[in-house]
């Protein structure tokens, strides 16, 4: 699957994308699992056939549940309804910068102007308790930076979320929801979301509609924030905090973090300065920041840490009971790289993705950051 099409990529037909929804809606189908089944079989609809047999062989205790094409329909038609559309990474719509994100989601919903993915983006997060001072400082920030041709991405939380997306709603702001584009959260920012989508901004979300956001899934939405930006602002952020969490990401994508240093007797600023002691930019005002992103602007992300191409499998013998075996007593709870696992069990490059995969359909496989895989617990 190529990840970084041309601007005059092709669209994908109506039954294609049934197919795409189909699949990444699909129980212990995620980006990489997705990407790993297209490159292996060359379709959605040529993988939605092997599922099944793939998480036999994986040693799932039951098959999981796979959305029938009226479900995907269903949704699509409930996109549309809402004013919303799902767009593949393969088309000109879907944010430049989040394609380049290792594991991108391979469908997200949006709604709005997509004029605003056009726009240098800039991340700026923080507090969702935050102080008067941080959030005029986020408010400010966003003000400023939008003046100056740079569009707004963040989570649509309370306090500093909430001032960056104001501060930009007439130049360009991103919403980045954590469930369903029909369920934005918290409820008090529901006019503003309506705000951003009716305005010259977007939300997007790769949940699927009518999905109520849960705790695990605003990691999920912090991870697509630091994807879709160039550079991400932490305004305030105790030593705890998604914020960081956002902030870690984004560093590990090669993307510039920022932080606003705050008083050391302030716990919401015990995180954006632990940041600045381990080399973050320190920001008082919105040049701090275009100083540093502007050369950027036009230049190709350093690459992220990610997986090679799963190898072609037509010339190599599909593996056997006892290959899978010897993986799996390879594998174990801690994290360990791929390339270890092939010379730890002499098994071709390309028998061992295909038992990762169908160990990933079972529920089997965690994957960590930098192309590293685990083994789930039976009794987790």
């Amino acid at each position: 699957m190529n990840n970084s099409p041309a601007a005059g990529s092709p669209r994908l037909s109506h039954r294609q994308r049934i197919q795409w929804l189909r699949l990444i809606r699909t129980d212990n189908v995620g980006p990489a699992t997705f990407r790993d089944l297209i490159n292996r079989f060359g379709s959605a609809e040529t993988a939605l056939e092997m599922l099944p047999e793939l998480m036999i062989s994986g040693g799932a205790r039951r098959l999981s549940r796979i959305p029938s094409a009226d479900d995907a329909e269903a949704e699509l038609e409930a996109a549309s309804a809402y004013g919303a559309r799902f767009v593949a990474i393969g088309e000109p719509d879907y944010p430049p910068f989040l394609r380049r994100m290792d594991h991108a989601p391979p469908l997200l919903a949006v709604k709005g102007n997509p004029a605003v993915f056009q726009l240098p983006p800039i991340g700026i997060v923080g507090a969702r308790n935050a102080s008067l001072a941080g959030i005029k400082m986020a408010r400010n920030l966003a003000v400023e930076l939008g003046r100056d041709g740079y569009s707004i991405v963040s989570g649509l939380a309370r306090g500093i979320d909430r001032a960056a997306h104001e501060g930009s709603l007439p130049t360009g702001t991103v919403a980045v929801l954590a469930g369903g584009l029909d369920h934005p959260y918290p409820p008090e920012n529901i006019g503003l979301y309506e705000e951003i989508f009716g305005g010259a901004g977007a939300v997007v979300s790769e949940m699927p509609f009518g999905w109520e956001p849960r705790a695990r899934d605003f990691p999920r939405r912090n991870r697509i924030v630091a994807g879709m930006v160039l550079g991400l602002v932490v305004v305030e952020a105790a030593k705890r905090s998604g914020s960081l969490i956002s902030a870690r990401l984004a560093g590990e994508m090669g993307r510039l973090v920022f932080a606003v240093p705050g008083s050391p007797l302030d716990p919401r600023a015990a995180g954006t300065n632990g940041l600045l002691k381990d080399g973050a930019i320190l920001v008082t005002e919105a040049r701090d920041i275009t100083e540093q992103i502007a050369p950027l602007i036009g230049q190709p992300l350093p690459p992220p840490v990610q997986f090679e191409e799963p190898p072609d499998f037509s010339a190599t013998p599909p593996p056997k009971d006892d290959d899978r075996q010897r993986l799996i007593e390879a594998l174990g709870p801690v994290p360990c790289g791929i390339d270890e696992l092939i010379r730890h069990t002499g098994l071709h490059p390309a028998q061992v993705f295909m038992i990762l995969l169908e160990l990933d359909l079972a529920g089997r496989l965690e994957r960590h950051a930098g192309g590293c895989v685990s083994l789930i617990s039976p009794d987790s």
